[in-house]
């Protein structure tokens, strides 16, 4: 009767925990087996069956029949089994094995807590453990949960039983979260450590805006569209490269939606973080000048092998096009994966010109090394600067000295080349102003999906 009323408080606990019934089979056997050792020191020659559907569990110990008992716990002799069991002692032996039935009462009241705790931590080891496995399936996954606990470096979110971590870093800068707060972020890591699972979670990470565009776009979770590449400044910008494997739809125009409500609703729940989308394609120009967007450049000078390219922008545009803290041009060569240097016009003209210059016209060049340089075909500042320096030296008549002075005739030379530049200052600040103005202007407005387009028309035109 006992048993089966042990049985039945263990079980109703394990159905509050969500504890499988062989789970908790196991756990009763361990509870006993250590209870066991507890009380008589050793338990190795110990076992315990239980069995749930009748509610029952019985222990058993395994003992060796001696003449003179030095080890009550693994020996026993004739006399006491004797005492037991009578019949059964006349068939028996010294050297045999004899199986003795021990009552769980002897364990009695003092035991009761012992196995409280025991059972209890058992019952969290294996919910841990069942967290560990729920969640490292489910790695990529959004999930929504309610903040628990906001410490400096971490944001603590509960789903259930289950603890989840937001470290600062893959949160967005500019939101704050306070105790009870509904949370939408992307399983990052699962990791097992001492003190149980460790899920990480994100709202920073690139898969997270990934993901977003899944859940709105259904052309993207059909593979309709393919999303390329994604550069993200969590909570200011983000860039996104998508390809249409359908003729008939355009990427843009999808992940916009209708008047933009597909695109809103990502918007906001990044906290207005401004998105451009750009479309794919094969021709470099075309899809570098894209990811410049909302600035566009006048000229383009690309390196497909070295993955580099050289944007030309109206002076009063190149703030705009670099963007606050470098922040847009640095997206756009991430996105697509070539390093962009951005010039003005009239600083690329000045330094077009700077290189073009003979050396000849540059005051405080060598006279003596005009003659050599030139004799190996070496004329201009653009050939000097593009020669390597074991190989200058190697010219006769070019010493360590003679390079020294050379390299200093035309440092100085470009320097009083950019001080005589007239109106740079005026440049920067028209630039700042028109960024101000313009600083709205991006793909999350819904009124601006058209304006893209033609933008997009313009370009490859």
């Amino acid at each position: 009767m006992v048993n089966r009323e042990l049985i039945e408080v263990f079980s109703e606990i394990a159905r509050e925990k969500n504890v499988e019934r062989s789970e908790l089979g196991t756990i009763i056997e361990e509870l006993f087996l250590h209870l066991v050792e507890r009380e008589r020191g050793d338990a190795s020659n110990c076992s315990v069956i239980v069995n749930l559907d009748k509610g029952e569990f019985e222990i058993y110990v395994e003992k060796t029949i001696v003449d003179n008992m030095e080890d009550p716990v693994m020996e026993i002799t004739l006399d006491e089994i004797f005492k037991i069991d009578p019949e059964l002692a006349e068939d028996l032996d010294v050297g045999e094995s004899y199986i003795e039935i021990i009552d769980p009462l002897i364990f009695g009241r003092r035991m009761i807590h012992l196995a409280k705790q025991f059972f209890a931590q058992k019952l969290q080891d294996v919910e841990k453990k069942y967290i560990y496995e729920d969640y490292a399936n489910r790695v990529g996954e959004i999930i929504i949960g309610t903040v628990h606990q906001v410490q400096r470096d971490n944001t603590f979110v509960n789903i259930e039983h289950a603890e989840l971590r937001m470290p600062r870093k893959e949160q967005i800068k500019s939101e704050r979260y306070r105790r009870g707060d509904a949370v939408r972020a992307v399983i990052k890591s699962v990791e097992i450590t001492s003190r149980g699972p460790d899920i990480m979670i994100s709202r920073s990470d690139n898969h997270f805006l990934f993901k977003l565009f899944e859940m709105e776009v259904p052309e993207i979770e059909d593979g309709v569209i393919e999303i390329r590449a994604i550069s993200r400044h969590p909570g200011e910008r983000a860039k996104i490269i998508v390809q249409s494997h359908d003729r008939r739809i355009d990427p843009v125009g999808a992940c916009v939606g209708m008047r933009g409500s597909r695109i809103q609703a990502i918007v906001r729940e990044l906290n207005n973080e401004k998105i451009d989308i750009i479309n794919f394609s094969e021709q470099s120009e075309i899809l570098v000048s894209r990811a410049l967007s909302p600035a566009k450049p006048l000229d383009l000078y690309i390196d497909d092998d070295r993955k580099y390219c050289i944007a030309i922008f109206d002076d009063d545009e190149l703030e705009f096009a670099i963007g606050r803290g470098g922040v847009n041009i640095n997206l756009a060569a991430e996105v697509t994966e070539y390093r962009i240097d951005a010039f003005g016009k009239m600083e690329y003209d000045r330094k077009n010109a700077e290189q073009e210059k003979l050396l000849t016209d540059i005051p405080g060049m060598p006279a003596r090394a005009l003659k050599p340089l030139a004799d190996s075909g070496i004329s201009t500042v653009s050939e000097l600067l593009n020669s390597d320096e074991e190989k200058l030296l190697e010219i006769k008549g070019i010493a360590d000295t003679t390079l020294e002075k050379i390299y200093d005739a035309v440092q100085t030379f470009v320097e009083e080349n950019q001080n005589e530049t007239p109106d740079e200052e005026e440049v920067i600040l028209d630039s700042e102003e028109t960024l101000s103005e313009n600083s709205n202007n991006t793909i999350d407005d819904p009124e601006q999906k058209d304006t893209t387009s033609e933008k997009i028309e313009k370009i490859e035109s």
